[in-house]
């Protein structure tokens, strides 16, 4: 399975639901808490190709987007094998 990575805060309530989606997965994931760290948000826009929202979703270190994003992938099939690679 590709590494996963998720950009996230305490409260957002998306960050919880994409985080529950991969969990119920079985995925384990990389959490990084951007609420208190700006330059660590800065990276994560940088890298998120200016997403500056949380969740950003990184699997096998491809942007996938946020929360909506997992969720469509899910529903149209996809992301499991993107994970699977």
């Amino acid at each position: 399975m590709k590494p996963v990575e998720i950009y996230t805060t305490p409260t957002c309530p998306y960050c919880h639901a994409a985080k529950r989606l991969l969990a119920a997965k079985g995925v384990a994931f990389a959490e990084t808490d951007v609420s208190r760290d700006p330059a660590l948000r800065r990276a994560m826009t940088a890298r998120a190709g200016g997403g500056y929202t949380v969740p950003q979703v990184f699997v096998g270190g491809q942007h996938v987007g946020g929360c909506d994003d997992l969720y469509d992938l899910d529903a149209r099939g996809q992301l499991d094998a993107l994970l699977a690679g």
